[in-house]
């Protein structure tokens, strides 16, 4: 895979797409991956924020394990091979190589925002908790309740999107993160009932349209309001 930008980080560059606005609104995004390295799903994502006027970069996170990996979740060949992978990452250097890459976006625009599904609603979540950031979403982040205590680095509002019947964030790990919320004035939390995880990815198996307009909907002006 070629990428759009190549970004210096902490341990060496890496690659990254990057779709540019036809009508810039002066603000950048940073969309970070699911387990599946930067796929034609996280591409149409960027392409969709840069519609809106964003500037949108997907960093190439896998790049440590192995260098511009693009794959589905259509095979079970290929979901084994996302999930080796997860296993292989390194959370921490993913939070390092969010922030060098939100520094180069700062190079093209003032505020700069990041939304992060799956692994990467986890690693919104800890951009939020970890960088200088200025606005946050999760989409059904996976493990965010193991990292908890790390909130309290949050200075930046955070939108988290959480489906109730997510297969990979049980009822127990749910309520520890519904403290967030009651904890955190900069923290809001919604809640969507009867969804699973990946609710918003376009033609998953756990695609549910209703659901994914609404969160898009509360994610398009969460930006507005605090980028915009």
């Amino acid at each position: 895979m070629s990428f759009d930008v190549m970004i210096e980080g902490v341990a060496g560059k890496f690659g990254a797409y990057m779709a540019r606005p036809a009508k810039p609104n002066g603000a950048a995004l940073v969309v970070i991956q699911e387990i599946f390295g930067v796929n034609g799903v996280m591409r149409e994502l960027a392409d969709a924020y840069a519609a809106q006027g964003y500037l949108a970069i997907v960093p190439d996170l896998f790049w440590r394990i192995e260098p511009g990996i693009s794959i589905t979740d259509k095979t079970p060949a290929e979901m084994a091979l996302a999930f080796d992978y997860y296993g292989k990452f390194d959370v921490a250097g993913g939070v390092a190589d969010i922030q060098a890459t939100l520094t180069y976006a700062r190079t093209q625009c003032e505020k700069v925002g990041a939304v992060g599904y799956c692994l990467g609603g986890l690693l919104a979540y800890l951009t939020a908790c970890h960088t200088d950031v200025d606005a946050s979403v999760s989409f059904y982040g996976v493990g965010i309740n193991t990292q908890i205590d790390a909130a309290s680095g949050i200075k930046k509002p955070l939108l988290m999107h959480v489906a109730s019947e997510d297969q990979f964030v049980p009822k127990d790990a749910q309520t520890v993160i519904a403290t967030l919320s009651t904890t955190y004035d900069l923290v809001t939390i919604h809640v969507y009932d009867g969804l699973d995880h990946a609710f918003a990815r376009p033609a998953g198996d756990h695609y549910d349209e209703a659901g994914a307009n609404l969160a898009n909907s509360r994610t398009s002006a969460f930006f507005d309001r605090c980028l915009l």
